[in-house]
Formats: C-alpha cells, sequence, structure tokens
C-alpha cells in the first residue's frame, strides 16, 4: 500500500457496498465480501493484476504489476502500449487479483478445492500527464513493491518520463471472495482411507542474486534486507 498523501485523480470515496449487478459475486455467495477494508487488503497483498478490456470486439487480458493508492491503482506502461492508449481513452475496464493460500485435498475428487482471496475491480482510467506527478507516482510505485527502494535508486529522467505512461484506474466496484479453512468431504467419504487436509502455500523471498558488475563487498540494500526478513519467517 501507498501511505503518502493521494495521487490527483485517487479521491478517499468508499467503495460501494450493497454489490450491483456487476460486481455481485453468484457462486458461493457466503464467501463475498463488498467491504473497502477487505478489498484493500486483498490488493495490498497482491502485486500482479489481470487488465481486461476490450478493442474493437476483441477482448484482451494483460497482466500487469500495480499498487494501490487509495480507491485507485496505478498502473504503467510503454507510450506505445495498446493497454495504455486504450484504458487512458476513458474505456470501462476489469482489473482481477487472486492469491492463493492452500491446497485442499479432499477424499474425492470432486471436493478438491483450494483456499484463495480474490478481488475483481470494475472503473475507468485516467493518465498522468503533469512529468512531476507522473515521476512522484513512479517513485511510489516502486515503493509500493519493496517499501524503501525508491530513495536508493536514480529517479526517472526526462526522457524516460516521456516514454513511460502511467495510469490512475478508479475503482467504481469492487467485490471480493474468500474460501478458507478445512476440507468439505461428504459425509458418505469420512470413514475412506484416504488423506485429506490443506497444504498451506505461502510467497516467499529468497537469496538475491546480484547484477553483473556488483561489487562482491557491496552491502545488500536495506530494503532488499526488510524485504527478505519480513517473509524468514514463512519458509
Amino acid at each position: 500500500m501507498i501511505d503518502s498523501p493521494a495521487l490527483p485523480g485517487s479521491p478517499e470515496k468508499p467503495i460501494t457496498a450493497k454489490p450491483h449487478e456487476r460486481h455481485r459475486v453468484q457462486r458461493s455467495k457466503a464467501r463475498a465480501h463488498y467491504d473497502r477494508e477487505t478489498v484493500h487488503a486483498i490488493l495490498d497483498a497482491g502485486m500482479i493484476a489481470h487488465v481486461g478490456f476490450s478493442s474493437d470486439d476483441q477482448p484482451f487480458v494483460i497482466p500487469m504489476l500495480y499498487a494501490r493508492d487509495g480507491e485507485t491503482l496505478v498502473l504503467h506502461g510503454s507510450i506505445a502500449s495498446r493497454l495504455c492508449n486504450q484504458l487512458g481513452a476513458g474505456i470501462v475496464v476489469c482489473i482481477s487479483v487472486a492469491l492463493l493460500d492452500g491446497l485442499v485435498l479432499a477424499r474425492s475428487q470432486f471436493n478438491h478445492s483450494a483456499n484463495y482471496r480474490s478481488v475483481v475491480a470494475f472503473g475507468r482510467a485516467t493518465l498522468l500527464t503533469d512529468p512531476a506527478s507522473k515521476a512522484d507516482a513512479l517513485a511510489r510505485f516502486v515503493d509500493a513493491l519493496v517499501p524503501g527502494r525508491a530513495a536508493e535508486a536514480r529517479s526517472a529522467d526526462p526522457n524516460e518520463l516521456a516514454a513511460t505512461q502511467v495510469l490512475l484506474f478508479e475503482i467504481e466496484d469492487a467485490s471480493a471472495k474468500i474460501r478458507r479453512g478445512d476440507v468439505k468431504d461428504d459425509a458418505a467419504d469420512l470413514t475412506l482411507p484416504i488423506w485429506a487436509g490443506v497444504v498451506p502455500q505461502r510467497t516467499i523471498y529468497g537469496t538475491p542474486l546480484p547484477a553483473s558488475g556488483i561489487a562482491p563487498d557491496m552491502t545488500l540494500p536495506l530494503s532488499v534486507q526488510s524485504l527478505i526478513e519480513a517473509t524468514r519467517d514463512l519458509a
């Protein structure tokens, strides 16, 4: 999550608590959540969003890194990007984020499942055109992925800013769906001599691999140290 003041075009307005037709969960409604806190928590835990849009009656779904800023998702891409140009024109967009938390292994094949958290959001995007706002957004984008990293790296120069489009996707409607807990086997299968249970899954960071040309004795930056430390106990 980005903690600094909101970017232009990212007002703190509540996500719709009462679901509209386009984002109402239809299957397994007991797993649905429409509150801002749940939606934000899932978005903050993820890094890759699948961005869906239609161009000339052809649908596309593109995976993209993102960062949340209030009720806005920050996306970026090349000035030649079809996605950025289409989204910047103000078309309706659907974005989804999914996190896998574990495999649920049942006694029957039919009842196998997964524990997960997901968000589906609808809205429109606007382009940031002011160079200073773009530079600020890109720096904060880096910090959202690796907290503290922006201060350790060179900021974007004018040529890089001119070659990059920054999109602010405003969340108009969003729903979350969560599956937690144990296996749900049929009563008739409970006595079968078959192992059943949940295999948890966690994301951890491994040993950093220095880039070519980095001095062997160069100290690992604090941002990377903190990133690794944050997931060390999950290994």
